[in-house]
């Protein structure tokens, strides 16, 4: 007897379920996961919330929108709060390239395009680091959506939905205005795309998108400088190129969805082998180039901007960039796919979705016993905001204001800390124009760094700034779980504000 897989059969009878199980069940692992055993957020999150704190209307890593949601959703639930708003854009993200796909190979293909963007690494781990990238995705997937509606079907009233979601994703990242230069390309190459803005919807939505990120780009005019700078910041990949590192991440990316692929292909095969088969109707031609230049060119150029100018830009983080490849791939798959080796490929599947919050919560819990790796999210935040802000209040009757001092570690002490204190970036002081080291001086607060020596020397970067400093002994904190780590040693140092 022929072997079919509990998903496959599911996947024939319910697809939708399929569908919301599988966006569910990823949203709450990697909700719950952070959630009890990350004692500090991961990633530049404490720095998305820095920024946050102040709502201002952009900053030097962009438009200003993820940081007031991280910020709002910090203050409604902590950051439980920001990690279940991470995985609800993924969701909606998904829950968009569904629906699209429903409209274009049928609901049974679009689950199998929405089971292989599980494969793809981009919306597993970095996921949870919420930000401008994390909330692009579902703008992104949504614009996409409501473009085809308008275009693709005629439907004019959806123009205006159009311009809310290129409008919101612009106010989240820069990485909106690739979106939007190839919508234009798109709109004036197909022929559906010229007949559609013979209407007057299209150029009434253009006037709403104007309207609707005016107020930023007032700001941008402004601050330019700032944001370019902040473009210029170092290659993640290190002595690799900007458009190397982005091509390499991009391949890497879709490791797990070729592996699907390889393994769901049955190649090579035997002569005789039996499989499922999940058939559809015939896509449109005009469906097909759609899908497939949405799906191919944002990644295209956005490495090809990387090799042009040495620089990311907003291109450091793929989400956005590979939406539809699972949807893609389906739509060059055939009207009928077959579905060798579905044990084995529904046991890969599995691992996908369940290995990395898994391999994480193991990391946490186990790599402290057997390898000296000190996790950023094993600070124990919990523990050092209160105590600084409490030494703080003891030593001046005031309330802790301000901190300052390393990068990662002030962000961190700022979110635990009794009355949220507002933070200065020492490291770049430019980049927090909302506070300067005279507000510092006459108000007073709290110096951080990491401790590398006895005396807890701060570096040279805060003496400069702040000559009347004095290191204070340095302070050790435990970990959740310590294992054969060292405590964590920082250095700190009280700025007293003036005497009355």
């Amino acid at each position: 007897m022929h072997y079919v897989s509990l998903i496959i059969e599911c996947l024939r009878g319910r697809p939708a379920l399929v569908f919301w199980t599988v966006a569910l069940t990823q949203a709450a692992l990697w909700t719950l996961v952070p959630a009890f055993l990350y004692g500090a957020p991961p990633g530049d999150v404490p720095l998305v919330l820095a920024i946050g704190h102040e709502y201002v209307l952009g900053s030097y890593r962009g438009p200003p929108l993820a940081f007031w949601l991280g910020e709002t959703a910090f203050r409604l639930a902590g950051s439980p709060g920001v990690y279940l708003l991470a995985q609800l854009c993924i969701v909606i993200a998904y829950w968009a390239v569904f629906t699209l796909g429903r409209r274009i190979v049928g609901t049974r293909h679009a689950v199998l395009g929405v089971l292989l963007m599980v494969g793809i690494a981009s919306f597993a781990v970095p996921s949870v680091e919420f930000g401008p990238a994390v909330l692009a995705a579902p703008f992104w997937a949504l614009a996409l959506l409501h473009y085809w509606r308008a275009v693709g079907e005629g439907q004019r009233g959806y123009w205006f939905v159009l311009a809310l979601d290129l409008g919101l994703l612009l106010l989240t990242s820069y990485i909106g205005l690739l979106l939007l230069a190839l919508l234009a390309l798109f709109t004036l190459a197909a022929p559906h795309g010229r007949r559609a803005m013979t209407a007057i919807e299209p150029w009434i939505a253009l006037a709403l998108l104007a309207i609707v990120v005016f107020p930023h780009a007032l700001w941008l005019y402004e601050r330019r400088a700032q944001v370019i700078d902040g473009f210029n910041d170092s290659v993640p990949g290190g002595r690799l190129s900007a458009g190397l590192w982005l091509s390499v991440a991009l391949l890497l990316a879709h490791a797990g969805l070729a592996l699907l692929v390889a393994l769901t292909s049955g190649w090579p095969r035997r002569r005789g082998d039996r499989a499922p088969e999940i058939m559809r109707s015939p896509v449109e031609r005009f469906a097909r180039i759609f899908v497939l230049f949405f799906a191919l060119t944002p990644a295209l150029a956005a490495v090809a901007f990387a090799f042009a100018t040495g620089r990311l830009g907003p291109f450091d983080a793929l989400a956005p960039l590979v939406l539809l490849s699972g949807l893609a791939v389906m739509v060059v798959a055939g009207d009928t796919v077959m579905l060798y080796r579905e044990r084995l490929a529904s046991t890969a599947w599995l691992g996908l979705l369940l290995g990395p919050p898994a391999l994480v919560a193991a990391g946490i819990v186990v790599l402290p016993w057997i390898a000296p790796v000190d996790l950023k999210v094993a600070q124990p935040a919990a523990a050092m905001g209160p105590f600084f802000a409490d030494s703080f209040q003891r030593r001046t009757g005031q309330p802790l204001a301000f901190v300052s001092g390393d990068e990662r570690l002030a962000p961190v002490i700022a979110l635990t800390a009794p009355n949220r204190p507002r933070v200065y970036f020492a490291w770049a002081p430019d980049r927090s124009p909302w506070i300067g080291p005279a507000d510092l001086i006459a108000q007073g607060g709290v110096l951080v760094w990491p401790a590398t020596d006895n005396i807890g020397a701060p570096p040279p970067t805060l003496k400069d700034q702040f000559p009347a400093m004095l290191p204070e002994a340095p302070r050790a904190f435990s970990r959740m779980v310590q294992g054969r780590l060292p405590q964590i040693r920082l250095g700190w140092s009280v700025l007293r504000p003036p005497a009355p």
